[in-house]
């Protein structure tokens, strides 16, 4: 039986209608399952890493053990202590709603990113400068502390500035450190000698095996307050901003990172943590 022009057209019609509403009918229902995972997740702000951390009930944190005033170990009761601690802590704060959930790992310039992208921190605060290449590996939060390298001598030492290094002298240094790459360039054929951790270079330098000591001048202060026999000389050769890392992507951290240090900004508890470490305020 021959159907007729007009039906054809009719049954096409009706066809087409019923795709079209079945098209919408399964974009609702995605839009439905993609509004309850944002609930389950709780959306941008509260990302599987935020998740994570929260399922924990603590925040691993990255920081150096041997860095006097940023984070410095007590052999005796085996607390560590310093700016970034403090730091760390107010961010413990933020996410988790106690600064004691927390639980410090150390690491060295050399391992803090390894470390954080392999998942064993949630993040590095541990005088880490923000660089172009650095950020190629992990993401950073805004500047949380402004430093310049620097050199550490013994008192009466000829080297009074970057302006007496020359290719015959004996630098220390801290593997994976930006201050090796810094000094190299400053002062091309230079003698770099690198150390696994500060500690390790201060104690090189006390020994003789090199004529200065190089990083950035907050660390090096706290060298020299720890041995008076030994002074930081000349002006910062180079701009440090300090940033606190995290892996690539997670937007929801550095933001929660970001939040935790304009609150302590806005409420005068950074100039208070800052006083309390470097001995005076910030430079406004």
């Amino acid at each position: 039986m021959k159907m007729s022009k007009s039906f054809k057209c009719l049954s096409v019609l009706m066809i087409a209608a019923m795709l079209v509403i079945a098209g919408c009918s399964n974009n609702n229902a995605k839009s439905n399952n993609a509004g309850n995972g944002n609930a389950a997740s709780g959306n941008s702000t509260d990302s599987k890493a935020i998740a994570k951390i929260k399922e924990r009930g603590k925040l691993l944190v990255g920081v150096k053990y041997d860095t006097r005033l940023f984070g410095l170990k007590d052999p005796a009761s085996g607390k560590v202590e310093g700016f970034d601690i403090d730091i760390s802590k107010a961010i413990a704060k933020h996410i988790l709603g106690d600064e004691n959930a927390i639980e410090l790992k150390e690491v060295t310039s050399k391992t803090r990113i390894p470390m954080l992208n392999n998942g064993e921190i949630d993040m590095v605060v541990a005088t880490m400068t923000i660089t172009e290449e650095r950020k190629k590996e992990v993401d950073f939060s805004d500047v949380y502390f402004q430093a310049g390298q620097s050199l550490l001598v013994k008192k009466g030492s000829p080297i009074t500035g970057i302006e007496d290094v020359t290719k015959d002298t004996k630098i220390l240094g801290s593997k994976g450190a930006t201050s090796i790459k810094n000094i190299k360039e400053k002062v091309p054929g230079v003698t770099v000698l690198e150390f696994d951790n500060y500690q390790d270079a201060f104690s090189a330098l006390k020994a003789g095996q090199g004529d200065a000591l190089t990083t950035d001048d907050a660390i090096l202060y706290g060298m020299a307050a720890q041995d008076p026999g030994y002074e930081v000389v000349g002006k910062p050769f180079t701009d440090e901003p300090y940033g606190i890392a995290v892996q690539k992507g997670n937007t929801a951290v550095v933001k929660a990172v970001n939040d935790t240090l304009a609150e302590l900004k806005a409420n005068g508890e950074y100039d208070a943590i800052y006083t309390k470490w470097i001995g005076k305020a910030p430079a406004k």
